[in-house]
C-alpha cells in the first residue's frame, strides 16, 4: 500500500527519493520502498525523516504510533523498545520502566494536576512499556537512583513498600542492575535533573529530558558526549550494585 502522505510531504519540500535517503543515511531503494509499498522505518530513521519533512513521524506513519503514550512521548517509547541498553539516571522518582502501577497512579495523581482519563492513559503505556524487560532478548538496564527516592513518601506506606520490594526484585534479574546514591554523599552533576541514555543495535546513541510539561529527545552526538560524561559521574558516586540492593530491602522493611 502506497504512502500518500510521505510523498506529499516529500514533495511540498521538493525531496526525492535519492535526497532523502542521503540526507536521512539509507539506501535510494529502501526510502523508495516507503512510497511504493508503504514500509515502515526503523523508529531512528523515522524520526529523521520527519525532521527533514517537517511532518510529525505519527502523521507520516501512523501504525507504530496507536500506542496509549501521549503523543509527545512516542518516539521514545519507540525507540525504546528498539535498545539494547538503556541507561536511566533519576534524581526523585522511581524510573518509569521500574514503577509498580500503583505508584505510577499516586505519581500522577498528585496535586490532581492531571484528568483520570489521562492518568489511565499514562500508566497503561507505562506498563506496556515495561514488556521489553520481560522479552527473551530484554535489553540492558542500569539505572542510578537517589537514595530520596526510597525514602521519599508517594501515594502511602503500602505503595512504597510494594515499590521497593519490587526494586529488590528487579535488581536480581540478570540484565537489571539499580545502583543507589547515598544521602550523606555530597552534591553531584546529576542532580542538576534527570536524564535517560538508550543505545540502538546499530550502536548509535539517543538520550530523553524530562521536564514539567513534556520530555524531549537528544540525538546530536555533543549533546550525547555530555550526557555520557555526567553519567560516568553519577555512577562513580553510586553504590555497587550489591550494597544498593541491601540498601533497598533495608529502606522497604522501614515502609511496612
Amino acid at each position: 500500500m502506497a504512502n500518500e502522505v510521505l510523498r506529499v510531504a516529500m514533495a511540498e519540500k521538493g525531496e526525492t527519493v535519492e535526497s532523502l535517503a542521503a540526507k536521512v543515511s539509507v539506501d535510494p531503494k529502501t526510502a523508495g520502498r516507503w512510497l511504493t509499498s508503504g514500509r515502515i522505518p526503523h523508529p531512528r530513521t523515522r524520526i529523521a525523516v520527519a525532521e527533514v519533512l517537517g511532518r510529525d513521524a505519527a502523521e507520516l506513519w501512523p501504525e507504530p504510533y496507536r500506542r496509549r503514550d501521549l503523543p509527545w512521548f512516542r518516539p521514545w517509547a519507540e525507540l525504546e523498545q528498539d535498545a539494547t541498553s538503556i541507561r536511566s539516571y533519576e534524581p526523585l522518582l522511581v524510573p518509569g520502566l521500574l514503577q509498580t502501577e500503583r505508584y505510577a497512579r499516586a505519581v500522577l495523581r498528585t496535586g490532581g494536576l492531571l484528568p483520570a482519563p489521562e492518568v489511565d492513559q499514562i500508566v497503561a503505556g507505562r506498563l506496556e512499556r515495561q514488556e521489553i524487560l520481560c522479552r527473551e532478548e530484554p535489553p540492558q538496564l542500569v539505572v542510578v537512583i537517589d537514595e530520596v527516592v526510597l525514602r521519599r513518601l508517594v501515594g502511602d506506606r503500602a505503595v512504597m513498600a510494594e515499590q521497593l520490594s519490587h526494586l529488590a526484585a528487579m535488581a536480581q534479574r540478570e540484565q537489571v542492575q539499580i545502583r543507589v546514591i547515598p544521602a550523606d554523599g555530597p552534591w553531584h552533576t546529576g542532580l542538576a535533573g534527570p536524564f535517560v541514555l538508550a543505545r540502538l543495535p546499530d550502536g548509535a546513541e539517543v538520550a530523553y529530558l524530562d521536564n514539567q510539561l513534556r520530555g524531549q529527545m537528544v540525538t546530536d552526538s555533543r549533546d550525547i558526549a555530555s550526557l555520557s560524561r555526567r553519567w560516568e559521574s553519577v555512577t562513580g558516586e553510586a553504590l555497587p550494585r550489591r550494597r544498593s540492593i541491601a540498601l533497598i530491602r533495608e529502606v522497604a522493611q522501614t515502609w511496612t
